[in-house]
């Protein structure tokens, strides 16, 4: 049976690759049975087009986007609270890098941030209004940008997914912690539970180029015009140095997915992290906010044409990235499905995943689980 299920995992990573939604994708499937861990792992194709000599497999490092959202800024953001050194309802007006943004800020508190219910705007393209450079200034002009926003709704009337609020939360979690993001979620998050390797910022300039070997290749960046292998994709985190609140993070499938187990774990009782309170990272899970669907940086599978497929329980919690990653964590039913690909590259334009996502997830609901 475990030979079949390592199968059937190869060829779904392999049906990605096949259909040209990427040029590998890597994945990891766990599920509790008789009150341990049952682990799969599977990967297929290469770290870039027309490089068979790179064959993609578990170790490979993706470009995790927007994972960094859930399992880098709202985990640091749980461990100050826990700490006591930041509160949920702390209002941004209240901390040095917002207390001069215009007053329509002073309303905003960190939970608004965290839910996407702030009434920031989605996105904004500010880095076409940079040289592709890496310039001293470039966070100050960035945040400039951000502070002179008009707010898009009144805040917690909705829920609107924002890059922008993430960015400004990388910047508070840097502020409270007195320390690079990067630094504070090697030391307090993956680092005590061993996972500092999988799962890691790579700084622009700070990593040799012989540690690009066995990373997924991105995009080749219009804007930038090269190929990207090891370099942040988002404009926006690149422009911060490569290091950012809302992407950034690399990661490991393996990695994210021992990071996912824990997080289920805690849920129930049955682990602690040492720097996050448990019933701190439990409101994190459960929390719903007022006005839509997500928990604290995490999000929810949304009641129809959801990625996620249509198999996962109501208790469900997890993420998308855009370069082609997402995780899912069946809290209740402990089930974590992680899937890494390098969708974008060469090219952004390709959107295959947006139809094999939810097919991939109901082949492994319904395959391991019936």
């Amino acid at each position: 049976m475990e030979k079949q299920q390592d199968e059937f995992l190869f060829s779904l990573c392999r049906q990605a690759v096949l259909e040209k939604v990427c040029s590998g994708a890597s994945s990891f499937v766990a599920f509790r049975k008789k009150s341990r861990w049952k682990k799969l792992i599977a990967a297929c194709g290469q770290t870039q087009n027309g490089r068979e000599d790179q064959k993609l497999d578990g170790d490979t490092l993706f470009d995790l986007a927007s994972l960094t959202k859930p399992l880098c800024t709202a985990l640091c953001v749980a461990a100050l609270v826990s700490k006591k050194k930041l509160d949920l309802s702390t209002p941004l007006a209240s901390l040095l890098c917002c207390r001069d943004y215009p007053v329509h800020w002073q309303q905003i508190r960190i939970s608004d941030l965290l839910s996407h219910s702030s009434g920031l705007p989605a996105y904004r393209e500010y880095f076409r209004q940079f040289a592709p450079l890496q310039q001293a200034d470039n966070q100050e002009w960035l945040f400039n940008l951000i502070a002179r926003e008009a707010f898009e709704y009144e805040c917690r009337t909705s829920c609107v997914y924002s890059d922008l609020g993430y960015m400004v939360l990388g910047r508070i979690v840097e502020e409270v912690a007195e320390g690079s993001l990067a630094d504070f979620f090697r030391a307090t998050i993956a680092g005590p539970i061993g996972l500092e390797e999988g799962l890691a910022f790579r700084p622009i300039g700070a990593v040799p180029a012989q540690t690009r070997e066995n990373i997924a290749a991105t995009e080749h960046c219009p804007w930038r015009g090269r190929l990207l292998v090891g370099e942040v994709h988002d404009e926006h985190a690149w422009l911060l140095g490569g290091t950012a609140g809302h992407a950034g993070l690399f990661g490991k499938a393996p990695a994210v997915g021992e990071l996912c187990i824990l997080l289920a774990d805690i849920w129930h009782g049955r682990q602690r992290h040492p720097y996050m309170d448990s019933e701190v990272l439990r409101l994190f899970l459960d929390y719903t906010s007022p006005a839509g669907p997500w928990a604290l940086g995490f999000d929810r599978p949304s009641a129809a044409h959801s990625s996620s497929g249509d198999c996962f329980s109501q208790t469900t919690v997890g993420h998308l990235g855009f370069t082609g990653t997402s995780f899912w964590i069946d809290l209740q039913q402990d089930k974590v499905v992680v899937l890494l690909t390098n969708r974008v590259h060469p090219s952004r334009e390709n959107n295959k995943i947006r139809q094999f996502r939810p097919w991939f997830h109901n082949c492994i609901m319904r395959f391991f689980f019936g």
